[in-house]
């Protein structure tokens, strides 16, 4: 048994960031060609490119302003024009910005994660999801977190954006399943990147003290869940919350 994404078309948002990298790998090296997307840094889209074609994989980068539903419709045409349709999308992409308190985050901040995290997912949905429905096959995934669970002071836009996300997608998940198309979630913990590696600073005591598994995960191990929920192996899985945090939170029933 084996992840075999060969002849899958896999769209991931936010693709040049730290755990976006890792996921198009991961799933380039699962046999599927990538459409790569960024928002500004385009010289790392270059060379995430050239390292999936390294793989033997077509890739495309494209990018798109994934808050805005024009620029989402005019990456699917792209995409749609170089790799022809999409059958995996993953939302990965989410706006940046500095927690701090209820009291004291600006009111645009709580408007910047809704976009990205509500509307991101809804514009997708709208525009790749037709596709999956004509070949009655599909992955929706979404990264969500592990802060959704844990409300900890300072989360609450992003948590609030990642909270209405979820809803999308249970509501979603039910909507399309009837076609086979899946949608789900992976929430990661406090995860381990190349740039921590690069700093130093994959440890951290006070955090990892708490976690069941007594250590962060990695990069890698997120990727790990994205490409099963892409695969055929995830085909009765749907409207899932999935957590990749070593047990540092645990949804229940």
């Amino acid at each position: 048994m084996k992840i075999d994404l060969t002849g899958r078309t896999a769209l991931v948002t936010g693709a040049t960031g730290e755990l976006g990298r890792v996921m198009a790998l991961t799933l380039a090296g699962c046999g599927a060609d990538l459409a790569l997307h960024y928002r500004s840094n385009e010289s790392k889209a270059a060379e995430l490119t050239a390292a999936v074609e390294a793989l033997g994989r077509r890739a495309v980068a494209v990018q798109a302003d994934v808050t805005k539903q024009d620029s989402v419709l005019g990456m699917k045409k792209e995409i749609a024009d170089r790799l022809g349709a999409v059958d995996i999308v993953v939302a990965n992409a989410v706006v940046q910005y500095q927690w701090t308190s209820v009291l004291e985050q600006a009111p645009e901040d709580y408007a910047s994660q809704f976009e990205s995290c509500v509307m991101q997912s809804v514009y997708l949905a709208k525009a790749f999801i037709p596709d999956m429905i004509a070949k009655k096959h599909g992955r929706f995934i979404g990264i969500n977190t592990e802060c959704s669970m844990q409300n900890f002071p300072t989360q609450s836009a992003y948590v609030a954006g990642k909270r209405g996300m979820d809803g999308v997608y249970r509501v979603l998940a039910k909507e399309v399943g009837e076609h086979q198309i899946t949608v789900n979630q992976v929430a990661p913990g406090w995860t381990i990147s190349e740039r921590d590696r690069e700093n130093g600073t994959e440890r951290s005591e006070a955090y990892e003290s708490a976690v069941p598994l007594k250590r962060r995960g990695t990069d890698q191990e997120i990727a790990n869940v994205v490409a099963f929920l892409a695969s055929g192996l995830s085909s009765f899985i749907t409207g899932a919350y999935i957590p990749v945090s070593g047990g540092n939170v645990m949804p229940s029933i």
